[in-house]
């Protein structure tokens, strides 16, 4: 008898096209990041991320369309010079430890948010409506 393991692939692109990726294996947690940051890097109330590894992250198109913002805290931002869609991020002590932007994702993502981080400092017009935990930072 033989056995075949299913390899998890996720396919996502940015807002023009231009930059298309692939993610194989399983994806991390969904976590929505409401910290200052991650609010004016979105230009929304949240960042949905989740954790990938770098090594099962490829970009299949579009590389030389990609940028990269580096803040002084470390912590580079990836995202599409033609349109500005944010793709992923990675903390330069940690580079192979990404966090992909899940808006990009063209695949479905069958899962829901697992935790709200940095909700100390979340917008106050941003109300929350599930029932997910909440962190007033990082856990």
């Amino acid at each position: 008898m033989t056995v075949t393991a299913t390899i998890s692939k996720h396919t996502g692109s940015c807002l023009c096209g231009a930059v298309r990726y692939e993610v194989r294996g399983e994806l991390g947690a969904l976590v929505y990041c409401h910290c200052q940051r991650c609010r004016k890097a979105s230009g929304s109330a949240f960042n949905a991320v989740t954790p990938i590894s770098g090594a099962n992250f490829t970009i299949t198109q579009g590389e030389a369309a990609l940028n990269t913002y580096r803040s002084d805290a470390g912590v580079c931002r990836t995202f599409c010079s033609h349109c500005g869609s944010p793709i992923m991020a990675y903390r330069e002590s940690t580079p192979e430890a990404l966090r992909l932007r899940v808006g990009s994702l063209d695949t479905p993502l069958a899962t829901h948010v697992s935790a709200h981080i940095f909700v100390g400092s979340k917008a106050e017009w941003d109300d929350i409506h599930d029932t997910a935990p909440q962190y007033a930072e990082r856990p």
